[in-house]
């Protein structure tokens, strides 16, 4: 066992003693990134979610800087995903609020048109920057689709608008960005919904799915790239997740493949062909068709992400070093390029910005935990700390992260159910941490510096 290896886990035991009888990493227990995405047009930009707030980079990859949760101001509900527009702003539906930040990550702000209801989920126009969709899902109020043409700094509704309707996911198709695939529950009954122009009129599809026993939480996944009508879905059943397909517009659906983990997303090649799915603890790859087979990298919060020929990944730093990977051969071997403990301190942000107020102070402590070094705080470069297209003129305002016309928080919704106890994972996790740790270093062997690979 390397000495980084020994101080990394010397401060994991800690830290999970503290997950399990304290309030200090409330938002999750063991550190992990859960998402990844790159901001349209500027693939050097890169902006990890996870369960400890968030990790970004400005210089592709040379350098992270953490944004603390506090920070964002997402409450008790972790983004599974957020997007960052070629403007520079960033935006993210909690399952609560919508939030956007318009300078990099620096301040960030609910947005008032949805203080009465919860945004579920949000998705982009495949080329067009400013057109935005977003779908909500508040028990007791009327919920729908909305629409933005401007980025996200106004909303309208569309015409699907109900009492009763409860919607969890929106995807745009990339062969047709006309065509937008919708999911949700209405009266226990699990809904498709499609739109062929944009949003205007919608068509509804029940699906009981007979053949799996009491399923739930259906949720459209991903529209095909070559072909408006083939579409993805998931559906819950019985501790397992389903991979459905739809070659009919969401019509019928089809089994792919079951896979017995917790779902976390899911990609397809340029052509359709071919399938990634990340899980709360493996990788999966295979034909679109089916089925999937499951790789030995990544490991832990497998969260994929596709941008070209290349293939983003997150996983975790405790089991195989890296936190954030890439491969260049659709998933067979994965390049290091970030592991937890390689975070440089808090995000250079102006003063007054509420990352700039909250999180430095709070970096010890996570540093600590992680086994980073503690970097000097730096005061930000001349700019602010933001590029002159990093988003709003007034970034380095003071204050430029709040909403004075906002109106009062809305009751926040009931926790996910999916998780209990520590992070993702249930019961005391402690017992489980210390057999894990020496099958994980029989397990790795002597570490390649730059490659790992997975057969």
């Amino acid at each position: 066992m390397t000495p980084r290896h020994l101080h990394r886990w010397s401060r994991v035991l800690p830290l999970l003693a503290l997950c399990l009888g304290s309030r200090a990493l409330a938002h999750a227990g063991l550190p992990e990134t859960s998402n990844v995405t790159l901001r349209r047009g500027h693939p050097e930009d890169i902006f990890l979610g996870a369960t400890f707030g968030a990790v970004i980079s400005r210089d592709a990859g040379k350098t992270f800087r953490w944004i603390c949760a506090d920070a964002i101001g997402y409450g008790g509900w972790t983004p599974t995903s957020y997007l960052w527009r070629e403007a520079g702003d960033i935006l993210t539906a909690t399952g609560s609020a919508l939030l956007r930040s318009p300078d990099g990550g620096c301040s960030w702000s609910a947005h008032p048109s949805f203080k009465d209801t919860w945004v579920a989920a949000m998705a982009a126009h495949p080329t067009d920057d400013r057109i935005l969709y977003v779908v909500t899902a508040r028990h007791g109020k009327p919920n729908g689709v909305y629409r933005s043409q401007d980025g996200g700094e106004t909303w309208a509704p569309s015409p699907l608008m109900r009492l009763g309707l409860l919607l969890n996911a929106v995807r745009v198709s990339p062969a047709n960005p006309r065509r937008i695939y919708v999911s949700g529950k209405e009266e226990n009954r699990l809904l498709l919904l499609r739109s062929d122009d944009a949003g205007e009129t919608w068509t509804e599809t029940v699906h009981p799915l007979p053949e799996l026993q009491l399923p739930y939480d259906l949720l459209v996944e991903a529209a095909d790239p070559a072909s408006a009508d083939v579409m993805w879905a998931r559906v819950s059943s019985q501790g397992s997740t389903f991979l459905l397909r739809s070659d009919d517009a969401g019509q019928t659906l089809t089994t792919v493949s079951r896979i017995d983990d917790v779902f976390i997303n899911m990609e397809l090649s340029a052509d359709g062909k071919t399938t990634w799915v990340g899980t709360l603890n493996h990788f999966f790859k295979g034909p679109s068709t089916g089925p999937l087979t499951m790789r030995s990298l990544p490991t832990g919060n497998a969260c994929v992400l596709r941008e070209g020929n290349t293939l983003y990944a997150c996983g975790s730093t405790w089991l195989h070093d890296w936190a954030l990977a890439r491969s260049t051969d659709e998933g067979d071997t994965w390049t290091h390029l970030f592991g937890l403990y390689e975070i440089q301190g808090a995000h250079h942000c102006p003063t007054g910005t509420p990352v700039r107020t909250v999180c430095p102070g709070r970096w010890p402590q996570l540093a600590e935990q992680l086994g980073a070094p503690l970097y000097p705080e730096e005061p930000p470069p001349d700019d602010g700390g933001t590029r002159p297209d990093a988003g709003a003129p007034d970034a380095g305002a003071p204050d430029s992260g709040t909403s004075s016309d906002a109106g009062p928080e809305p009751e926040p919704p009931p926790p996910p159910k999916s998780s209990s106890g520590c992070g993702a994972m249930g019961g005391n996790i402690v017992p489980l941490l210390l057999l894990l740790l020496p099958l994980t270093l029989l397990r790795r062997g002597p570490r390649r510096q730059n490659q790992e690979r997975s057969p």
